[in-house]
């Protein structure tokens, strides 16, 4: 099965690793213990505290399989200046500075699983992300919106 490409930036593959190393060493063995201390206290049908401790178990367990999965099909998006492909278009990693009329509004664009709109950080996946991806500094793109058309210009590119 051909798994889809996850892309992040260094950064966000530092968090992930420092998520999933959180939830084995820590996060895990304090709740096994709790199931066990639980376990302990005898009939597990009418025991909340088991119940509880099980279900956090489960969820923590499910989020370590989801983050190694995550880690396991990363691409680390690589810095856009520099010489290469893909040199003064927008691209993965890229800083935009776009501006709608006069106000100015600056994006980063990065893999879905970063994407943060309240910290301007834009998934590629997204419409803005995907109008955005090749383009060049003095560009207009246009977005489909739920107010409809919106018109952007790409002002500078980082």
């Amino acid at each position: 099965m051909d798994k889809k490409k996850i892309f992040v930036t260094k950064e966000g593959m530092v968090e992930l690793n420092r998520e999933l190393e959180e939830l084995i060493k820590v996060k895990r063995p304090d709740v096994l213990e709790r199931v066990s201390q639980a376990r302990a206290m005898g009939d597990l049908a009418e025991n909340a505290e088991y119940a509880a401790a099980r279900e956090e178990l489960s969820l923590i367990d499910g989020r370590i399989e989801e983050l190694s999965e995550i880690i396991k099909n990363s691409q680390i998006i690589e810095e856009s200046h520099g010489n290469g492909k893909g040199k003064g278009q927008v691209q993965l990693g890229s800083k935009v500075t776009l501006s709608i009329g006069k106000k100015k509004e600056i994006f980063t664009l990065v893999g879905e699983w970063e994407a943060d709109p309240k910290e301007r950080r834009i998934s590629h996946e997204s419409p803005l992300g995907k109008a955005l991806i090749g383009r060049k500094a003095g560009e207009k793109v246009e977005v489909e919106a739920p107010a409809g058309k919106v018109t952007y210009t790409i002002v500078e590119l980082d």
